[in-house]
C-alpha cells in the first residue's frame, strides 16, 4: 500500500490495551496526516480516561469521538464508553447505542466494518491484545474491502486471544510486534 493510498487507521484493543497503545500512539509523529480511530473495551459505567491520558503522550490531537463529528487528519479518536463508534461514508463519525457485539459496546468489529465500507483499500486496521474474538470479523471485512490488516503477534500480547482469533479467520493478515507496528505506521 502506498503512502498516498492510506486514508485512515483503525485500532482495536482490549485486555492490555494501555500498554499496547502506549507503544504505538506516542510513536506517531506530528506529521502523521491520517486520522486514527480507536476502540478499547472499557466498562460501560465508567468514564474513560484514555483520551486524556494519551493527549499528554502524543504529538497528534487526541480526543473522545463525538456523534456527527467530521473526521480530520492528525487526530486520534477514542470511542466513548458504552457507544459503538462508526465511520459514515462521508467521513463523519457516528455513535450508536445498538446492542453489544460479542458482549462489547464499543465493538471493534462495528468500527472496522463501517471503516472498511467508508475507506475500502485506503484503510489499515490494527488488532491488538485482547481476551475475546472481537475484531476477527471486522478484520475480515477490511481485507474483503481491499484494506490492510496488521495483527499484534500473540507472543507479544498481554492477552493473545484476540490476535489469535483475528489470525485464524484472516490468514492474509500481517503479524508484527508492537515495535514493528509503530515503525510500520511511521512509514505510511
Amino acid at each position: 500500500m502506498t503512502e498516498d493510498a492510506v486514508k485512515a487507521v483503525v485500532i482495536g484493543a482490549s485486555a492490555g490495551a494501555l500498554e499496547a497503545l502506549s507503544s504505538i500512539l506516542p510513536a506517531l509523529p506530528a506529521t502523521f496526516d491520517k486520522p486514527v480511530m480507536v476502540v478499547v473495551h472499557v466498562p460501560a459505567d465508567k468514564q474513560s480516561m484514555l483520551a486524556e491520558l494519551f493527549r499528554a503522550k502524543c504529538s497528534l490531537t487526541v480526543k473522545e469521538a463525538e456523534d456527527k463529528e467530521p473526521i480530520t487528519p492528525r487526530t486520534v479518536y477514542f470511542a466513548p464508553p458504552n457507544y459503538h463508534l462508526l465511520v459514515e461514508a462521508d467521513e463523519i463519525l457516528s455513535l450508536s447505542s445498538d446492542e453489544p457485539v460479542l458482549f462489547s459496546r464499543p465493538s471493534i468489529d462495528v468500527l472496522f466494518e463501517s471503516a472498511a465500507d467508508a475507506y475500502g483499500p485506503g484503510l489499515i486496521a490494527i488488532v491488538l491484545t485482547g481476551a475475546n474474538q472481537d475484531a476477527a470479523n471486522g478484520a475480515k471485512a477490511v481485507i474483503d474491502a481491499g484494506g490492510m490488516v496488521v495483527v499484534q503477534s500473540p507472543d507479544d500480547a498481554f492477552s493473545p486471544a484476540m490476535p489469535q482469533a483475528a489470525i485464524a479467520l484472516n490468514p492474509g493478515a500481517t503479524v508484527m510486534s508492537l515495535t514493528e507496528i509503530a515503525a510500520y505506521l511511521r512509514k505510511v
